[in-house]
């Protein structure tokens, strides 16, 4: 992979937006120039490999590059590496992406990381909206939550 997005070194690094375009602006990272950059900051990837709050395996790095990509699928399988490492902010995001992208698996993880504040405040509501959600596109698990609370 030669380039990922601004979001996505965020959420490798675990540093602010803020502090990468920082880094960019003293020359501590590098970026995509030109075509490249498709009209979005692109940072060098090899610029922040040191810097990954999680190590990285060479499929990893495939898998990063696919969600950053758009790929819900990868953007799931992302966000399940991250959680895996106790990193669940980072995997909120990527959760958020592909669940917009209408993923039942990441609607019903983004809904459990709402009910138990995993990653971001808890927050019931929008805990049994994404878990609804998943249940509605036929997620078994989901399914099975929802009717549980219908019955209570």
């Amino acid at each position: 992979m030669q380039h990922l997005s601004l979001q996505a070194a965020a959420t490798l690094t675990e540093w602010s937006e803020r502090t990468l375009r920082r880094r960019i602006a003293d020359g501590t990272l590098k970026c995509a120039t030109g075509n490249e950059a498709r009209y979005k900051t692109m940072i060098c990837f090899d610029s922040i490999r040191h810097d990954t709050c999680i190590a990285l395996d060479p499929d990893d790095i495939e898998l990063i590059k696919n969600a950053d990509d758009g790929d819900a699928k990868s953007q799931n399988d992302l966000a399940l590496l991250f959680l895996g490492k106790n990193k669940p902010k980072s995997a909120v995001y990527w959760l958020e992406l592909a669940a917009k992208q209408n993923l039942t698996d990441a609607m019903h993880l983004l809904g459990r990381c709402y009910l138990e504040g995993n990653g971001l405040p808890k927050d019931d509501n929008l805990a049994i909206m994404w878990i609804a959600k998943a249940a509605s596109m036929g997620h078994p698990i989901a399914l099975a939550q929802i009717q549980s609370i219908r019955l209570s």
